[in-house]
């Protein structure tokens, strides 16, 4: 019982963010995936280029 109280005591402490705080965090997350996902695919079409180059020669 002790832990439980412990937790309810430290999420009273927490620091929530505002709504336009979370709407900017959430659009740096969705923005980040973006590049990361188009630097993949990127990768991943030259490198199948590269391979079927090598396979024709």
């Amino acid at each position: 019982m002790g832990f439980i109280k412990g937790v309810f005591h430290e999420m009273k402490m927490v620091t929530w963010p505002t709504g336009r705080e979370l709407m900017r965090y959430t659009g740096i997350v969705v923005a980040t995936i973006i590049v990361v996902a188009v630097f993949l695919g990127l990768v991943d079409w030259a490198a199948t280029q590269a391979f079927n180059w090598f396979l024709q020669v």
